[in-house]
């Protein structure tokens, strides 16, 4: 794993294994958590509502995360005060990787299934490096290109025995699903653009409040449609603990880490760890929601492991 030290001083490589680690299982757990609230709410309310919250509570985080380490240290190496010029940096960012990443994922994954989901979310490394390329941040070294081939392989392997086709009622789900991963890979390339303007704990507040204003007009309206108070308390609880999960845990607190470690990584690098998710989220599913698995999904996983590994493996050398 290769660490930029440019941005100031870089945390031990234990501590960014960790956090990686930790984002892993929080996003894999999101698509288990996010499928169950899909059974109690619709996907348009959930999201709206989603985002909302994780606006709120990345508004609470931030006066105690200042303080608290790894976060406070990446405040005070912030390098330069925000201004009003700043406002658009916060708006576009909050748009891709917020509203756009965030609200077609929860309304892809009513439409399809937590497998079909994760492996789609799982591809984004390939758009995030093209979009690198194109904005001239990242060069298409062939160690690179080979490593994420192999994890596509992989990841086409998980897809081919799910049926995506024309003709698959999940469809709909997955091009919605893919409009998301495609809006959170601009995201993570404009991120790297300015990482090293801002703390990662002012920027992800700021985004998470510019995408939860955007979206607000769409919560008020969900809220009315819902109609009086006895139809919110009729809602399960399983509803209302998954959305808690997906807005505090794999909002805030997974888009604080991902922010963090984003000053310290390559946008490649960091997000090749999605091909990840796709293992992760399809045993879940396998688990806890009795979706279907094959030896043909545990090949491609593997191959999908064997990618990320080939590619940080050779950043050492």
């Amino acid at each position: 794993m290769r660490i930029d030290t440019s941005v100031g001083r870089a945390p031990s490589r234990a501590v960014l294994t960790t956090s990686i680690a930790f984002l892993i299982v929080v996003w894999a757990l999101n698509f288990l958590f996010g499928k169950i609230a899909l059974h109690y709410m619709d996907s348009l309310t959930l999201a709206a509502l989603r985002l909302v919250l994780a606006g709120f509570f990345m508004l609470l985080l931030y006066p105690i995360a200042r303080r608290v380490p790894p976060f406070s240290e990446a405040f005070r190496t912030r390098r330069q005060p925000i201004t009003a010029r700043d406002v658009w940096t916060f708006v576009y960012m909050g748009f891709f990787g917020v509203l756009v990443n965030q609200l077609c994922f929860t309304v892809g994954l009513s439409r399809t299934s937590v497998t079909h989901s994760a492996i789609i979310v799982g591809m984004a490394p390939i758009y995030t490096l093209l979009f690198a390329v194109l904005f001239r941040l990242e060069q298409p070294t062939p160690r690179k290109i080979v490593g994420m081939s192999i994890a596509l392989i992989g990841i086409a392997l998980m897809a081919s025995d799910t049926g995506i086709n024309r003709r698959s009622p999940t469809l709909a789900g997955d091009l919605i699903t893919l409009t998301g991963s495609l809006g959170f890979a601009t995201y993570v390339v404009l991120g790297k653009r300015v990482a090293a303007r801002y703390d990662a704990l002012t920027m992800t507040t700021w985004n998470f409040v510019i995408g939860a204003l955007l979206i607000l007009p769409v919560a008020v309206n969900r809220a009315f449609v819902l109609g009086p108070l006895d139809n919110w308390r009729a809602i399960h609880w399983q509803a209302w603990a998954g959305m808690f999960y997906i807005a505090f845990f794999s909002s805030s607190l997974a888009y604080l880490f991902y922010y963090w470690l984003l000053r310290y990584l390559e946008a490649s690098q960091l997000a090749a760890f999605s091909y990840l998710l796709p293992v992760t989220a399809t045993g879940l599913g396998i688990v806890f929601l009795g979706e279907r698995g094959s030896w043909l999904e545990l090949l491609g996983a593997a191959l999908a492991l064997a990618g990320v590994f080939y590619v940080e493996s050779t950043r050492n050398r």
